[in-house]
């Protein structure tokens, strides 16, 4: 729309009287002349949010999070999910990242790369195809928590987690640990789980596959909703 001598100006209205042989009072020449000459309208494109993945591996020490945290801020991301955790010595996290920035996949693998240079962590960097959606949520899951224990031996949680695999289970945490007896020492492995069973998975034949299993391999397991 145009605005001469407060008057509303419509581009359809011009268009349509210049075949006209009398034209509106209001059309000067120098208003058809300001018309014909506007320049088409620009499309702007609206900046697309992308998703990123990132972990990083290193010998536990403080400032890690500190590092990442201002690797991300001096990138133009933001920090979407994350999760840590320190087992003996070693610290491991994993990042969910988002960008709306041109060319913000290649700021951040530079950055990833000269992180690991400087501060001598192992990060893994990768562009995700879209925004992640739990397991969980896009098979309508059930969560449940599993504890088994019982004697130290080889094969219990490839026993295990192969026996949920097998019924599409998702394992969403795990925790093990091997203390021994007080009084005995005999070394005693534990395995805390929690996993997400699809809606389409009968919780009772889980279960009591389960129980084959921790009968062959001599152990005590627990499967209640979490």
């Amino acid at each position: 729309m145009i605005q001469l001598a407060s008057e509303p100006v419509w581009e359809s209205d011009v268009l349509a009287s210049r075949g006209s042989p009398a034209l509106p009072h209001w059309l000067t020449p120098f208003a058809l002349v300001h018309i014909a000459g506007r320049a088409a309208p620009r499309l702007v494109s609206t900046p697309m949010k992308q998703w990123f993945a990132l972990s990083a591996i290193g010998r536990d020490r403080p400032g890690i999070v500190a590092d990442l945290s201002e690797l991300i801020y001096e990138c133009d991301c933001n920090l979407e999910d994350s999760s840590m955790t320190i087992l003996g010595s070693e610290f491991a996290v994993l990042l969910l990242l988002t960008g709306e920035e041109a060319g913000i996949a290649e700021r951040l693998s530079a950055a990833c790369k000269r992180l690991e240079w400087e501060r001598r962590l192992t990060v893994f960097f990768r562009p995700l195809d879209a925004e992640p959606i739990a397991y969980r949520a896009s098979h309508r899951a059930t969560r449940y928590a599993l504890q088994a224990s019982g004697v130290d031996k080889a094969g219990i949680v490839a026993k295990l987690a192969r026996c949920l695999a097998d019924h599409r289970v998702n394992v969403a945490q795990m925790q093990t640990q091997s203390r021994p007896e007080p009084e005995s020492g005999t070394p005693i492995y534990t395995v805390r789980m929690v996993m997400d069973v699809p809606g389409e998975v009968d919780a009772q034949a889980l279960r009591e596959r389960l129980d084959v299993v921790a009968r062959e391999l001599c152990i005590d397991l627990v499967m209640e909703p979490a």
